[in-house]
């Protein structure tokens, strides 16, 4: 057993401060405190070049990590760029910029790239950040630290109030944030966010190091900055929300062409798609096929607010769609790439399907006593690919090579590689 699976053996997580978490992730034991303004008040919001340079000189000059976090408009807006980004940095306190207005943060993502930054679920955030030229070469992840470290709640606001003992105010979360100008209280909550971001970062390296597992985050942390950007996704209108209802392949051309269709509506209008119809309407359509307008507003999601012309532009792709000659018409499911759904395994190839399940029985005790998600620990893909197509010769070196192959990290493959031969090689596995 390593040191790290010796101290989270423990019966109770012991966290910075000395006490062990309750079951709700708090280790504070007196009333946490609210977290009502930012120490230097609220920043203004830099909205044009001169003070974008001024905030790019004094964040270069700063010390220490830089705490980093941005606010989309999911669900008001079409796509998932930054509509605010929040930084603050010893030295240089806490900065709030429109990149609206400012659009190229290039320069003050340069004048950082020897810098390490802090976020918060990191890969949420770094695609937007990308969009606007800020992309770090060395990260902290707050949330992932958690994971790591065994934290059962590891939201900022349950991080900052169990770990620091603050509360954070949470109740701007999901507003529209392309609103301009955007209201004080809200300015506050994103400045609120940054705030403890770095001291959170620093009790949590502490703790990670207690547990002997600091390098394992570090390894975490550098494949996630060092990840390229995200693939488009394949197929995209298939994950329309209800599609297991659309079996035959005319319907399934329907919700593709009306899915289409409002994709391209809504990037025209910089609105989210599902404002201008929803996954259940277009479902709705597949499924009756509707052969006239009057049919399709009778349909659920057609109703009276929408108007003839709509009512039109939806009808004509549903027509689109029901023209089209067979051999235009998508296959159902998706091309499948690697192995088959494991519900399927008992009858595809007994023999994997029982690698499977002691495979997960390992994985899950070894998780178990490693203290973290066993979805952090391994892949469950990746435990899935090795199970259905184990190395011709199972032993440490070829199950090692095959993890690393996959992507697994050192740390993993360490960890992993031990249980996962033994579950490949029991009997009746």
């Amino acid at each position: 057993m390593t040191d790290a699976q010796d101290t989270a053996a423990d019966d109770a997580l012991r966290i910075t401060g000395g006490t062990p978490p309750d079951d709700a992730g708090s280790s504070v034991t007196e009333a946490p405190t609210p977290l009502l303004e930012p120490r230097e008040g609220i920043p203004p919001v830099i909205t044009d070049e001169a003070a974008l340079a001024e905030v790019t000189a004094a964040f270069a000059a700063g010390t220490g990590p830089v705490a980093v976090d941005a606010e989309r408009a999911s669900g008001y807006r079409y796509g998932q760029r930054a509509y605010l980004v929040q930084m603050r940095r010893e030295g240089a306190g806490t900065a709030l910029i429109d990149p609206v207005a400012c659009p190229d943060l290039s320069g003050l993502g340069e004048a950082l790239s020897d810098v390490e930054w802090v976020l918060h679920a990191a890969t949420q955030d770094l695609p937007c950040l990308r969009e606007i030229g800020m992309v770090p070469t060395r990260l902290f992840d707050t949330e992932l630290a958690g994971r790591l470290a065994g934290f059962p709640r590891v939201g900022l606001g349950a991080m900052v109030e169990g770990v620091l003992g603050y509360v954070l105010e949470k109740g701007h979360s999901a507003v529209d944030w392309s609103t301009r100008p955007l209201p004080e209280p809200w300015l506050r909550y994103a400045a609120l966010d940054v705030e403890l971001l770095v001291d959170l970062r620093d009790a949590l390296e502490k703790e990670l190091d207690r547990q002997g597992k600091l390098e394992w985050a570090r390894q975490e942390f550098d494949a996630i900055a060092a990840a390229p950007p995200a693939e488009p996704r394949k197929d995209p209108w298939r994950r329309t929300s209800g599609m297991h209802k659309v079996r035959r392949r005319r319907q399934l051309a329907v919700v593709r062409e009306l899915w289409e269709t409002r994709d391209r509506i809504a990037q025209r209008r910089d609105v989210s798609p599902g404002k201008v119809l929803s996954d259940t309407a277009i479902v709705e359509a597949a499924l009756a096929l509707p052969g006239s307008v009057h049919a399709l507003a009778a349909l659920n999601g057609f109703g009276h607010r929408t108007g003839r012309r709509q009512l039109e532009q939806w009808q004509a792709a549903v027509d689109r769609a029901k023209a089209l000659p067979e051999s235009a018409l998508p296959q159902p499911g998706q091309p499948v790439t690697g192995p088959p759904p494991p519900r399927a395994w008992a009858d595809k190839d007994p023999a994997a399907a029982a690698r499977l399940s002691a495979a997960r029985a390992a994985v899950s005790a070894l998780a178990e006593r490693v203290t973290m998600p066993q979805e952090n620990l391994i892949s469950p893909d990746t435990v899935r690919r090795i199970c259905w197509e184990p190395p011709g010769t199972v032993d440490a070196d070829s199950v090692a090579a095959a993890l690393a192959g996959y992507g697994a990290r050192p740390w993993q493959v360490g960890l992993v590689t031990p249980v996962l031969v033994d579950a490949l090689t029991a009997r009746g596995a």
